[in-house]
């Protein structure tokens, strides 16, 4: 009997803007406003990405530590992060995207969130989304007190996004051969996952994944 999997990418996929610095910022005004100031340095953060001197992981590792610190009490962070999720749902979703996600969960598919964004903020919005399960890049051991700002593992992005969606399913005894998928996503940086389905759909698409979808056979949509 051949499963069904429907994997979804976020941030422009399924929410009109990105969500991880709104995320930062959300944090940083409920908890600790004057990390506001720390801003000016995010510029220079991210030109030392461009310049590779440091990775996308570390990247977001000093970002987070700048914003909303090293070390966030999980139990101060929990309500903040249930009323992002609000905030995000409230004029942050795209109605046809939710639209699309009803209309796979109403065809039996199993719905996956899978995004580079993080997971501590990314399960509660897929929750209300009425996701399955969530495929997101995950912080150094989930289990302690405070929330550190280092990130376990691989950032669910590119290459590593489709390992993880490999290892998930290699989890859950899913056989590729016998799994039907559709995958979803706004960006080139997803062609990996997108090759892997039966289905792509370039969601939204920025040029070049438009310019890859034209030349791969790709469905492309626009959504709102």
């Amino acid at each position: 009997m051949t499963e069904k999997l429907a994997l979804y990418d976020m941030d422009r996929t399924v929410t009109f803007v990105g969500t991880y610095t709104g995320f930062l910022v959300h944090i940083a005004l409920a908890l600790s406003p004057w990390r506001l100031v720390m801003v000016v340095f995010v510029p220079f953060v991210m030109l030392a990405y461009i310049l590779k001197l440091i990775d996308r992981v570390k990247l977001k590792e000093i970002n987070q530590a700048l914003m909303i610190g090293s070390r966030v009490d999980r139990t101060k962070l929990a309500p903040c992060l249930e009323s992002y999720a609000e905030k995000v749902m409230q004029g942050n979703i795209r109605g046809e995207a939710k639209a699309r996600i009803a209309a796979d969960r109403a065809e039996g598919y199993t719905l996956v969130l899978a995004t580079a964004s993080f997971r501590l903020y990314v399960e509660p919005i897929a929750r209300r989304l009425g996701f399955d399960a969530v495929i997101a890049t995950d912080h150094l051991i989930q289990d302690l007190p405070y929330l550190r700002a280092k990130i376990s593992g691989e950032n669910c992005y590119d290459t590593g996004k489709l390992r993880m969606i490999q290892a998930w399913m290699a989890a859950r005894g899913m056989e590729r051969t016998d799994t039907h998928i559709r995958a979803y996503s706004d960006h080139v940086s997803d062609a990996p996952m997108l090759e892997f389905a039966d289905e792509a759909f370039a969601a939204n698409p920025h040029r070049p994944l438009a310019k890859l979808a034209l030349a791969r056979g790709w469905t492309r949509v626009d959504w709102d």
